[in-house]
């Protein structure tokens, strides 16, 4: 394990930022908003961290943890398209990636109503990267639809990987995945 966490944390000093959101604002479509969450490493670690650890909490966590933090990225997507500043919104994905990498990496333990409302604290900060890239006068529906599939697709992916992990192996294989995770967005982090 002590090994692992070192080549993590040597590699998160290397590693260059990885984000989905350029600034360039030219996005449109349910196409494009399917591919904004695959396109940076800060969101893909974040939401398949999200699908790990509610599958870790188990029981209704594993779908109702997933679920808040599709519904409050749609919002903070809706604030960005609307309008509506956040402030330091990379800051906040790159910590989500470390505190979310954190609770699969320790195996946190929160009620399910806990769990939901911390992911979905970082999801609007998502959300608002999201919709800040979509492109002035375009319909909002195929855009929000499509980062709303790939990022449940990602939680469910999540999910279906710890599952099968801790069935195969052990629970302590995901949470070396988790501190993987927490040391990768430590590294895009300090890189902003």
């Amino acid at each position: 394990m002590l090994r692992i966490l070192t080549t993590a944390a040597a590699l998160s000093l290397v590693a260059a930022p990885a984000f989905a959101h350029s600034g360039t604002g030219a996005a449109g479509g349910l196409a494009a908003g399917f591919a904004h969450p695959l396109l940076g490493l800060d969101h893909l670690l974040a939401m398949v961290a999200v699908g790990a650890w509610g599958a870790l909490l188990g029981g209704r966590a594993l779908w109702l943890v997933p679920a808040a933090f599709v519904a409050a990225m749609v919002a903070g997507g809706t604030l960005a398209v609307s309008g509506v500043a956040l402030p330091m919104v990379e800051t906040a994905i790159a910590l989500s990636v470390v505190a979310l990498g954190v609770m699969v990496a320790a195996n946190v333990r929160l009620t399910v109503g806990a769990g939901m409302a911390v992911v979905a604290a970082f999801a609007v900060f998502h959300g608002h990267a999201h919709g800040s890239e979509m492109a002035a006068g375009l319909s909002t529906f195929g855009y929000t639809a499509g980062f709303a599939l790939a990022t449940a697709l990602l939680h469910a992916a999540g999910a279906a990987a710890t599952l099968a992990v801790v069935r195969l192996a052990s629970t302590r294989a995901v949470r070396w995945v988790g501190a993987a995770a927490a040391f990768t967005g430590a590294g895009i982090a300090a890189g902003l």
